[in-house]
């Protein structure tokens, strides 16, 4: 099931989000990074909830969790429900 509309999850749920998605892939902050063109601290601060991503990290983000299957749905669900 693709996801038509923009992701939007505020802070601290993003961040959460976020940080659950790296661990699920097995990647540090920096492989995270890499994966979307952003640098280290920025994926820092998004998971302490200090910046929001940016549209375009948006999509890629959402991506990601596309290409986790159902694993990553769940994931998503678990975090638009706490929203």
């Amino acid at each position: 099931m693709a996801l038509k509309k923009p992701l939007v999850i505020n802070q601290p749920e993003i961040g959460n989000l976020i940080r659950e998605l790296r661990i699920e892939l097995g990647l540090t902050q920096e492989q995270f990074a890499a994966e979307l063109g952003v640098v280290y601290p920025t994926v820092n601060r998004w998971e302490n909830g200090h910046a929001q991503p940016s549209p375009m990290a948006m999509k890629q983000i959402k991506r990601m969790l596309q290409d986790l299957g159902e694993q990553g749905q769940t994931l998503l669900q678990q975090h638009l429900a706490e929203e």
